[in-house]
């Protein structure tokens, strides 16, 4: 058994630490604060070529692994989860179309990804119906060559600054099984019909958006339909091994994130003639800190090779994601308990990965 990482993986590190501490670090609080999406990050991101990860080359991306994309995310959440989630939700939606979209839909809408020249969305979730996802009613009636779209989604992640969305639908209301009769559907955001209402006053990931999308007779051809009519939702469950490990990175670099802030101000901070860095309460807490991220660190690693393995590994991603966010979250509480009173304001990080760590426990299931 071989832990040793590539070493073009370290390369990776080393480029995004090196734009974390340049372009990310400076903004992030003005970001949060103002809840404004970064986009002046994302085109500085696109330029470095850190947009699309997952994407294949022939198509615009970096092509990266599942591993490689988890570290990739570690990496991006230690340095500020709300714009780190945009960074990387640019391209939400894309392995719907890489998996089952046609040669001109891959084409056509994931090479503008891996540029930086649009934003994509994935839009699921209705305003009452979240996890139970077969639940969902916004309908796709067909119309001629023409699909109509009728309905809401909720908390749909870039629904105000996408330029498309890939659209569970139903298409077929009187399909037979609980899990038939739904479609993925492309609507593009200029579409007559379409309208996107940011939701503002999140706890966390304020730079990210996220809005309600409205679809009033919102009309698309039939080439926007996305693989095989009515297979929708059993398409759409093939990518949470993914999605959940991805999530799971995200808890793991937050968690580190928080605590390496944790530990800098316990150095720094003096008291009672010492730093508290040396009162074994402190060190107690620091040292559990690390140990649970280390833990929480090898179950997503391990769900991730297992991804890039072809494997089907549905309990084995939702357990790091479990595991993750909540360590994520335990991890961030303690680092606001060692800052103390400082790390009840937004002068310190600590603050800011607090509420930024509690999405990773909803999202994703």
């Amino acid at each position: 058994m071989d832990f040793e990482l590539p070493s073009e993986i370290d390369q990776i590190r080393d480029e995004i630490q090196r734009f974390g501490e340049n372009e990310i670090e400076p903004v992030a609080s003005k970001y949060d604060r103002e809840e404004k999406y970064p986009q002046e990050v994302m085109d500085k991101a696109a330029e470095m070529g850190l947009m699309g990860a997952q994407i294949p080359v022939e198509y615009g991306g970096a092509g990266y692994s599942m591993l490689e994309a988890a570290i990739i995310s570690e990496e991006m959440f230690a340095i500020d989860p709300g714009i780190a989630l945009c960074l990387q939700s640019a391209s939400f939606g894309a392995d719907a179309i890489m998996e089952f979209g046609t040669e001109d839909q891959k084409a056509e809408y994931l090479e503008p990804i891996g540029t930086g020249e649009a934003v994509m969305g994935a839009a699921i979730s209705e305003p009452h119906a979240g996890s139970d996802v077969s639940s969902i009613s916004t309908e796709a009636e067909k119309d001629g060559d023409e699909y109509v779209i009728n309905g809401n989604k909720m908390w749909i992640t870039n629904g105000s600054v996408g330029d498309f969305f890939v659209v569970l639908c139903q298409t077929d209301p009187d399909a037979e099984g609980r899990y038939n009769g739904f479609s993925q559907i492309i609507v593009e955001s200029d579409r007559d019909g379409f309208e996107a209402d940011k939701i503002t006053g999140k706890l966390g990931i304020r730079a990210s958006d996220t809005a309600e999308l409205i679809f009033d007779d919102v009309r698309v051809p039939e080439e926007n339909l996305v693989g095989t009519p009515g297979m929708g939702f059993l398409q759409q469950m093939q990518f949470f091994d993914d999605t959940r490990t991805g999530v799971a990175a995200q808890g793991v670099g937050l968690a580190r994130g928080a605590a390496e802030r944790a530990l800098e101000y316990a150095q720094e901070r003096e008291q009672f003639g010492q730093p508290i860095s040396e009162f074994q309460a402190i060190q107690h807490k620091i040292a559990e800190m690390f140990t649970d991220i280390e833990a929480a660190r090898n179950l997503t690693y391990k769900a991730a090779w297992s991804v890039d393995q072809d494997e089907q590994i549905t309990k084995l991603a939702s357990m790091a994601k479990e595991y993750a966010s909540r360590v994520a979250v335990d991890v961030a509480n303690e680092a606001v308990q060692v800052h103390g009173g400082a790390g009840y304001v937004d002068d310190f990080d600590a603050e800011r990965f607090y509420r930024d760590a509690k999405i990773l426990q909803i999202y994703e299931g």
